[in-house]
């Protein structure tokens, strides 16, 4: 796995399901104003993600940014945040591709993403985990890359991704031992950056979606690794925008300021 603008959303005071009546299979989405939330819903698979699923939420979360979202937050219905790849339909290419293709989008979209982790996140739902910039998890939340425990294997990012999040340590004893991380381990080490639920992951969300969408672009493109040209460009866009002038007349006048990402 390898490793803009955001437009401003328009506020609302409800929440909003997307698509009523024609909702996307085994994924549910909803709006809470400038925050989507994305909901793994295969309870029946503990939210295993096949390839259906990783094409689906791949699509929907490039949709729900063009649409205005400044933040996602990702999570899973029922007891499991996701309980890895559906280990009926994992050995070909066409699977691979599927998931690594979402995760390296959501690692490329311009808003932050916060994944609300409600019980085991195993396998492929750790790899999604570390794909959104942010943890919540609460008490039933668990991390674990068994891949040595049945053959298979899991690309550089993930491994070097953990080992950036969680310390090389945590890394070696996932991936050499195949141990599994609880959530109070998993914030002490910084896989987990808040304990909580999902109402705590929202309320985190909508603080972060009222600062400054331009930057939080440039400062996650940086921290992904950007390339240089791509990292000066968001850089002056930053400088050159409607929202630094904003920042200072608020600053100014001595009120809070409302940033459109332009």
């Amino acid at each position: 796995m390898a490793d803009s603008e955001t437009p401003g959303p328009e506020q609302a005071d409800a929440r909003t399901d997307v698509g009523a009546g024609h909702p996307p299979p085994g994924l549910g989405v909803r709006r809470e104003g400038p925050v989507s939330v994305l909901t793994l819903q295969r309870e029946e698979r503990r939210n295993a993600l096949d390839l259906h699923l990783c094409r689906t939420l791949q699509q929907a979360a490039a949709q729900e940014v063009a649409a205005g979202a400044r933040v996602l937050v990702v999570t899973g219905a029922g007891t499991s945040f996701c309980s890895g790849a559906d280990l009926g339909g994992v050995y070909g290419q066409e699977f691979l591709d599927a998931l690594y293709g979402m995760l390296r989008s959501l690692t490329r979209l311009p808003v932050p993403l916060v994944a609300a982790v409600n019980g085991p996140a195993i396998g492929a739902g750790t790899q999604l985990a570390l794909a959104c910039d942010l943890r919540v998890a609460d008490e039933t939340a668990r991390f674990a890359v068994p891949t040595a425990r049945n053959g298979m294997a899991v690309d550089a990012w993930t491994i070097r991704t953990l080992a950036a999040v969680a310390g090389g340590g945590v890394a070696r004893r996932l991936m050499l031992a195949a141990d599994t991380l609880d959530r109070d381990a998993a914030v002490h080490h910084g896989l987990v950056d808040r304990a909580g639920g999902l109402d705590a992951a929202l309320a985190w969300a909508h603080e972060i979606a009222a600062l400054a969408p331009l930057t939080l672009a440039h400062n996650k493109l940086v921290l992904a690794g950007g390339d240089d040209q791509a990292v000066g460009e968001s850089f002056a866009r930053c400088w050159a925008s409607d929202d630094v002038r904003e920042g200072a007349a608020a600053r100014e006048e001595r009120r809070t300021p409302v940033f459109r990402g332009r």
